[in-house]
């Protein structure tokens, strides 16, 4: 098998042996669309996280018999041109639930505890110039008792429930945004915002999820929430947290992803600088672990489409 990998810099050079077994791996770091016909027209299995795939590649490469999302969405392939060329497209999930759960508190727990703003006061002599052994300065509150709203309840929602559960936070979860009835165990959606000290987002970015933290749904929640989201960049508006971070109606927010990605200079969240705003760059998935359990998931797949499984098939 040829396999070419056409944005190995995602991977963060973890080691790639794992696919080897199945024939010659040619890896690039980066592949610009330019690049993409000529880098995949010997391919027999094509691996891309990032880079786009359509009718007009698959035309061009005939040899070209799978394609291995080295990610859970599928968003960047042609779906229906794959499928009409016979290509069969798989993808991993679930590689990244620890690693996201991890960064999920890592934020919050920073924001809760003012961490940054503590280490930053240590950094510039404050704690040298104390008139007592601490410094508290800033606010330090806990998680334990505080009402936790999971907005998209799927194993990684369910994971960060877990624990919130065991730090004692009082798990809410809440119903999807405009739906007509409440499931058993859930809060209808603007309601759980509504009573929220945390509110955590984990659901996927869909027409129905698009925005839908805006300027009137953020104005619900209570002046000293925290607001985080390590799902997708879309589900909030970010002229609107902006505006609520600057204005105090929301006490902070941790965000790791944006709407458009790699950053913009002129979004508003990167040309904020207050120090109520964690923005991480769309590292939460990225531990090693995370991308080792993903280069075996992509061998994996790889190993179950050549005995003719359906292992991970999207197509």
């Amino acid at each position: 098998m040829n396999i070419v990998v056409l944005d190995a810099a995602t991977l963060a050079g973890v080691d790639l042996s794992p696919l080897m077994k199945f024939g010659t791996v040619t890896t690039y770091d980066h592949t610009t669309a330019e690049q993409v016909h000529h880098r995949i027209q010997d391919a027999n299995v094509v691996i891309s996280n990032k880079v786009q795939l359509n009718e007009t590649h698959f035309a061009q490469a005939s040899q070209l018999k799978l394609i291995c999302v080295a990610a859970t969405g599928t968003n960047n392939i042609d779906l229906a041109a794959a499928r009409a060329a016979g290509i069969a497209v798989t993808n991993v999930a679930g590689y990244s639930t620890p690693s996201v759960v991890q960064h999920t508190f890592t934020l919050l727990g920073n924001l809760m505890t003012n961490i940054h703003r503590y280490a930053e006061d240590c950094r510039n002599g404050a704690w040298q110039q104390s008139p007592m052994f601490c410094r508290l300065d800033h606010s330090i509150n806990e998680i334990a008792n505080k009402r936790f709203v999971i907005v998209g309840y799927g194993n990684l929602g369910q994971a960060v429930a877990n624990v919130a559960k065991a730090f004692g936070a009082q798990v809410i979860v809440a119903e999807r945004p405009n739906s007509k009835e409440v499931r058993r165990g859930r809060m209808a959606f603007e309601e759980a915002l509504k009573v929220a000290d945390i509110v955590s987002i984990h659901c996927p970015l869909t027409p129905q999820t698009e925005n839908v933290f805006n300027t009137d749904t953020l104005a619900l929640l209570p002046k000293h929430a925290i607001l985080i989201n390590t799902a997708r960049g879309g589900i909030v508006d970010e002229h609107a947290l902006t505006q609520a971070l600057r204005g105090k109606q929301l006490a902070a927010a941790g965000v790791d992803v944006l709407s458009i990605e790699p950053a913009q200079p002129n979004n508003p969240l990167i040309q904020y600088q207050g120090d109520n705003l964690l923005l991480t760059p769309h590292t939460a998935w990225a531990s090693k672990e995370s991308i080792d359990r993903l280069v075996a998931g992509i061998a994996e797949n790889i190993g179950s489409y050549l005995n003719g499984g359906q292992t991970n098939r999207v197509v």
